[in-house]
């Protein structure tokens, strides 16, 4: 493949980029080509939060194994990606251009989309049916916390502060592994649910189809630029939010304002604003904040707090143990 013709025939890495998401945004509308099928499917009653409802009231070997079979195919795929890219990253010294391993990636994912399709169409099933509800959730969670780690000597934890050497210390190791488990979760995410069709469906498809094309692009500048990766992040506020929305919950200024002050605290200190639109942006905050809560109330202000309390102390945490277990090693081996 002469991916140097591709590259001038496309333009630009952001070009793209652009492209890409034009083809993600393609693919999450024609999952509503699959109603006149999904709608064939008898689902059980809801029975609360930790029950998830799209899933076979009767599951078979066969719905199982199409499910479990292509997630584990995609999965092994993008590991083998990766574990290349990274064996042979001598040959990735271009940052300015796609390399023949990310059209590779980039299409066999959209092979693995494909197939998925294919399999929401045929057998309805996604993993939800053999694990917790929760677990789809905590990988992304955890997900988000390594983001916070991996930039936090550039960015900060809280405001720009907490630069510490700390986390330059143990930075280097988050870097080489973080792919493999981004992969694990994104994937994971992605083969357990089906292709439905409801809006917080396609929505949250459509976000995963931005996670892989990030992975798509690794050892490129694309990969590591910052808008675009504070997109990402920023992404799930409006994934949750909606979601939230859809679902009648009233309790979804927890994700809008508990996100919202995760980008305010954190996010926004790592790309380059100005001190104007830093105030600016908090200024936005707060008046959003009480305009909400004069309606919902101020004894329900502390649901703000949980998501961010939960971000940092999961980042403490992991900090600590990786830090721990460095140290630990190093004394063995010295």
């Amino acid at each position: 493949m002469n991916t140097k013709r591709l590259t001038n025939l496309f333009g630009s890495l952001h070009w793209l980029l652009s492209f890409s998401l034009i083809v993600a945004a393609i693919v999450a509308a024609s999952i509503l080509f699959l109603e006149p099928l999904l709608r064939q499917v008898s689902l059980l009653p809801d029975t609360g939060a930790a029950w998830y409802y799209w899933k076979l009231p009767d599951p078979t070997w066969l719905t199982r194994a199409s499910a479990w079979g292509g997630y584990l195919l995609h999965q092994l795929f993008l590991w083998a990606v990766i574990a290349w890219a990274q064996r042979n990253r001598h040959l990735l010294a271009d940052r300015n251009r796609l390399h023949t391993i990310n059209y590779i990636a980039l299409g066999g994912t959209l092979a693995f989309v494909a197939l998925h399709y294919a399999q929401t169409a045929f057998f309805y099933d996604g993993l939800a049916q053999d694990v917790s509800v929760f677990s789809s959730q905590a990988s992304v969670v955890m997900l988000l916390v390594i983001v916070l780690i991996i930039e936090a000597p550039r960015r900060g934890l809280i405001m720009g502060r907490g630069k510490a050497q700390f986390f330059k210390n143990i930075r280097p190791i988050f870097i080489r592994y973080h792919g493999y488990y981004f992969a694990w979760a994104i994937t994971y995410t992605f083969w357990f649910h089906p292709m439905e069709t409801t809006f917080g469906h396609l929505l949250g498809f459509f976000y995963t189809f931005m996670l892989f094309i990030q992975a798509g692009f690794i050892f490129t500048r694309v990969h590591t630029n910052r808008y675009w990766t504070i997109l990402l992040e920023v992404g799930v506020l409006v994934h949750g939010v909606s979601v939230a929305l859809i679902a009648g919950q009233e309790f979804w200024p927890m994700f809008a304002f508990g996100f919202a002050l995760m980008f305010v605290l954190t996010q926004m200190y790592g790309i380059d604003l100005s001190r104007f639109w830093l105030n600016s942006l908090w200024l936005v905050f707060f008046l959003l904040l009480v305009l909400v809560y004069n309606q919902r109330g101020w004894a329900n202000i502390h649901e703000i707090f949980r998501i961010p309390i939960i971000d940092y102390v999961l980042v403490l945490v992991l900090a600590g143990i990786v830090a721990l277990v460095m140290r630990l090693r190093a004394k063995s081996t010295s």
